[in-house]
């Protein structure tokens, strides 16, 4: 029995998926020879990340021979979900695999807004030993992170991971989540002690104008539009920061630019792009916007925990279909 992991799968994953009995082939199929191939090689599953879609053409031509698809992180937007299912795929994702290490990168990105430590780097190293002296004026304003407000808009694994850190850091924390009651609370742990805070949940307007830093773990609108537009950039507190590594699309890109050159913003920090794997140069090029190649779940860590777990709703799931 055949599993394509189409975007790879950590070892631990691939290593565990064969000790159950499945070939697990890792050879990038295009997306356009996807569908054909897994018919041809009689695939049952296929496993993919962010890059690998799989869409209504694909399901038609696959549903008499894969029996489910699995994403490797939170989100299944690249999957049309109902669809498969009721073709008879089961469709499932890891969502709480890699919320730490997406939460650590947020934590990084928001120290590196607050010191300017991703613009001082990429300066020194071309004019450091020339204009030392004023590469450390330019870059003298940094404020700290303990005493600002973060707000999280989206509080599930990833955002209630965000939380814990921020409060262990001394932030503020406001929350805004469709799901999530009016009260929350989140597990902080510090040194050989584990701390339960409750986190105030507000309307996505509070957060926005209340907050410092803004982190954004949300899906787009099932229209496809924005989250976070015009009206809602115009919201935020001037010189606030504002954090998306949830899936681009979410801020649209032209009124963030539009925010960030009008100085109502201090910085942006992206991990996702809309036009990703190619994503806009006046964007990436801007000076107040730090950018990362959509790395946030991308630890060895994070890796090898949704390999497993992958493995072990691959054999659920079987085992419920064989049954």
């Amino acid at each position: 029995m055949k599993i394509l992991a189409n975007d790879g799968i950590d070892a631990a994953g691939k290593n565990a998926l064969q000790e159950l009995g499945y070939t697990v082939l890792t050879d990038k199929v295009s997306q356009e020879e996807l569908a054909s191939f897994i018919v041809k090689e009689n695939v049952i599953g296929l496993l993919v990340r962010s890059a690998t879609t799989a869409r209504k053409e694909l399901i038609d031509t696959c549903a008499g021979t894969l029996r489910f698809i699995g994403r490797g992180g939170v989100g299944i937007d690249n999957i049309d979900k109902d669809y498969a299912e009721s073709k008879g795929i089961r469709v499932f994702n890891t969502p709480g695999a890699s919320s730490q290490s997406v939460a650590e990168l947020v934590m990084s990105l928001m120290f590196a807004s607050a010191r300017f430590t991703y613009q001082s780097g990429a300066n020194m190293s071309s004019r450091g030993n020339t204009e030392f002296d004023k590469l450390k004026k330019d870059f003298s304003k940094g404020i700290e992170l303990r005493g600002k407000t973060l707000g999280i808009i989206g509080f599930g694994k990833i955002g209630r991971s965000l939380a814990s850190y921020a409060l262990g850091c001394g932030m503020n924390v406001l929350a805004f989540d469709v799901y999530t009651p009016e009260s929350s609370e989140v597990e902080v742990t510090v040194g050989t002690q584990t701390l339960r805070i409750h986190v105030p949940m507000e309307a996505m307007e509070t957060v926005l104008q209340k907050s410092d830093f803004v982190s954004l773990h949300v899906p787009k609108q099932k229209d496809g539009s924005a989250v976070i537009g015009e009206a809602q950039l115009a919201m935020m507190k001037k010189g606030a920061v504002i954090i998306n590594s949830s899936r681009g699309g979410v801020v649209h890109e032209d009124a963030l630019i539009a925010s960030l050159n009008s100085g109502h913003l201090r910085m942006a920090a992206l991990d996702v792009f809309e036009k990703e794997p190619t994503p806009r140069q006046d964007l990436l090029a801007h000076p107040l916007v730090i950018s990362t190649p959509h790395i946030g779940a991308s630890t060895l860590e994070a890796q090898e925990r949704i390999g497993l777990e992958i493995a072990a709703r691959v054999k659920e799931i079987m085992s419920e279909v064989q049954a």
